[in-house]
């Protein structure tokens, strides 16, 4: 071999290594987290927990709430469930942003006992979050708290801060998140809900914003749940969320946009900014929630899967007596549909339920909708029911 063929086999080498290394690198997935914010556990929480096992790492659970005047309020959580379901826990503490001040010892004695007890329960936690709407000129003060806490906490316990978009323009902000492990921005329902529940634009920009002041890793904390805003005599509405509030006047559902959040993830997931570690979803939608996305939906979203609604008619027939229903077989939740049109001969009765009026003449029937609803994906929704001889699918139809 001569010396000449060897430094042309050593050039060729270095400059294969070169190109290589010019490669663009692939960013880490983003990791993906649920928080589990019902106060009260029921047995539908073990089926919603399996069901998002293989798509959300972290489980970052209401553990401990504080409000003026009412005091404290602990969730009442399953811990066997939890502990069988094995994925990393964050425990929320909820300090309500109307406390007039954070009184140190009290907060940590609540905060102690609630970890406390969780362990005895045989639950291992990985971390305790902080969720405190404190204005801006609260955030020294908010900051002492956190220094307290953290010199309290053991160390094998990260902590992070649920942390508003206002705090961007505080000169505190960097002392504030240098304190703690991470941070989460929540960046739906922080301005007036009367311009809707998110922005994706302005998410986008915050956390643009965001990565450049935090030195640890941020999440973001993204809607997957809706709202109603009932009317009030002073002008601003009250928001009504998972608890229905009794009485008062015409509700306006508001509800985040699944196909916008889907857009949103995959930019990020494409380009995250700088320190960016993960999407926290909110919340875990048990069976019967009307006021969050559907499992389907969000885990679809979660996946970045194509979303769409595949509006299907079903008829149950029992000698003759047909239940006419509508099924959502994609993965998108849907509004209920408009019109369902059914072709059929020979009918002794009919009639419309659940929202729907019925039109009928001796070859079709025509259920219309009277009210705004939602077909969740993977669900059925009853429109009413026909006795006839016969009835065509075929020449039947729904109209979204």
């Amino acid at each position: 071999m001569s010396a000449s063929f060897f430094v042309r086999c050593l050039v060729l080498l270095a400059g294969l290594w070169l190109l290589g290394g010019c490669q663009p690198q692939e960013a880490p997935p983003l990791d993906q987290q649920l928080y589990v914010w019902q106060r009260q556990w029921t047995e539908a929480h073990e089926d919603a927990l399996a069901q998002t096992r293989s798509d959300f790492s972290t489980l970052r659970v209401l553990a401990l709430q504080a409000f003026p005047g009412a005091g404290w309020s602990r969730a009442r959580i399953d811990p066997a469930l939890l502990k069988r379901d094995g994925r990393p826990l964050i425990a929320v503490i909820r300090l309500d942003g109307q406390l007039k001040q954070l009184d140190h010892a009290e907060v940590r004695t609540q905060i102690l006992n609630v970890l406390t007890d969780w362990q005895a329960q045989g639950l291992t936690l990985a971390g305790v979050e902080i969720d405190h709407d404190a204005g801006n000129a609260r955030l020294p003060a908010y900051r002492e708290f956190l220094v307290d806490l953290r010199s309290v906490l053991p160390a094998s316990l990260k902590l992070s801060i649920t942390a508003l978009p206002a705090w961007l323009d505080s000169s505190t902000l960097p002392a504030l998140l240098a304190v703690v492990d991470s941070s989460v921005l929540q960046v739906h329902a922080v301005s007036d809900p009367e311009q809707g529940l998110f922005d994706p634009k302005q998410a986008k920009q915050w956390a643009e914003r965001w990565s450049r002041i935090t030195p640890h890793p941020y999440y973001l904390a993204l809607p997957a749940y809706g709202v109603a805003l009932l009317p009030n005599a002073d002008g601003v509405p009250t928001v009504e969320s998972e608890v229905p509030i009794e009485g008062a006047g015409l509700r306006r559902e508001l509800l985040a946009d699944p196909q916008q959040l889907s857009r949103l993830a995959a930019q990020l997931r494409a380009e995250p900014p700088a320190h960016l570690a993960g999407l926290i979803w909110f919340r875990l939608p048990l069976k019967g929630d009307r006021r969050a996305w559907s499992l389907a939906t969000l885990r679809a979203v979660a996946r970045g899967d194509a979303l769409n609604s595949q509006l299907t008619l079903n008829l149950a027939n029992t000698d003759g007596l047909y239940d006419i229903a509508v099924n959502n077989t994609g993965n998108l939740d849907s509004a209920w549909p408009e019109r369902v049109t059914l072709a059929v001969s020979h009918c002794d009765g009919a009639d419309a339920v659940g929202g729907y009026t019925l039109q009928q003449s001796p070859e079709q029937l025509t259920f219309t909708r009277l009210k705004e609803g939602r077909l969740p994906a993977g669900a059925a929704r009853v429109v009413g029911w026909a006795r006839c001889t016969f009835i065509d699918q075929g020449g039947s139809h729904v109209y979204p």
